[in-house]
């Protein structure tokens, strides 16, 4: 290959990154924001095969994961059958990997700099919203968000990898995304289309957490902290790409629980 079309490549993949795109071109007449889909389903999967297999070996799920409890029924409740399942899924997408490399269609160059950014947004979207709530709402901030073989750092991981995935896919990708597509069917502006999903996501996500019999106590001050954290990852996601969004959320998750516990 020529010097000069190794250029051309590396500045179309710097192009694509610089557009938000997770390793794609943009989309940004999607409802489902301006990053790859398909190569933020690509990053996003050794997140869910992690949690999915610590989720054997720890003493809680995710309050959205409904594809863990499937799976898990679908093999009889074996433990040994379920990790085989996914066992055969990782092999899969090792060999997907490969494919989709021998084609040059995708890419894991932009990985590093989408962990950074997605690192980045974790440690300072804490400190913004309780500034925010500080200083403009007037409300102080509430407790963080936030028995097992894995003790409580593996149980902290796999809590936090079950919300960056699982919550990301149902309320970012599903609730938002899918309103979003509803919205502009219906005839509305792009930019309410996605205001009104992005504030309805966001209400339902911080919701979510205090519903049912083990919800949290409800507590306003931590309802709205969580709601503008569905907002600032809904920003993510739509501008940014669904991988930042989970990154961001799994990190700053692993920083509650872990670092700053």
């Amino acid at each position: 290959m020529s010097t000069g079309a190794g250029k051309r490549r590396s500045g179309a993949v710097r192009r694509a990154l610089a557009r938000g795109g997770a390793g794609g071109r943009p989309t940004a007449s999607s409802p489902f924001g301006r990053g790859d889909l398909a190569a933020s389903l690509l990053l996003i999967f050794p997140l869910f095969l992690a949690y999915e297999v610590g989720v054997m070996f720890s003493s809680t799920v995710n309050g959205v994961d409904f594809v863990t409890r499937w799976v898990f029924a679908a093999v009889g409740y074996d433990r040994e059958r379920f990790l085989l399942v996914h066992l055969v899924l990782a092999v899969g997408f090792l060999a997907l990997l490969l494919y989709l490399r021998r084609r040059r269609s995708f890419s894991l160059r932009m990985f590093p700099l989408m962990l950074l950014e997605a690192a980045l947004y974790a440690l300072t979207m804490g400190t913004i919203i309780a500034l925010f709530m500080d200083r403009v709402l007037g409300l102080g901030v509430g407790p963080e968000a936030g028995g097992s073989a894995l003790g409580e750092r593996g149980q902290a991981l796999v809590m936090s990898l079950g919300a960056g995935v699982h919550e990301e896919l149902v309320f970012r990708l599903g609730l938002m995304g899918g309103t979003t597509a509803a919205l502009l069917l219906l005839g509305l502006r792009r930019s309410l289309a996605v205001g009104l999903a992005m504030v309805a996501s966001a209400a339902l996500f911080s919701a979510a957490h205090h519903a049912g019999p083990l919800g949290e106590p409800f507590e306003q001050s931590v309802f709205i902290y969580r709601a503008l954290a569905g907002v600032v990852f809904g920003l993510v996601f739509y501008f940014r790409s669904l991988a930042h969004a989970v990154y961001a959320h799994f990190l700053y998750d692993l920083y509650v629980l872990i670092l700053r516990n």
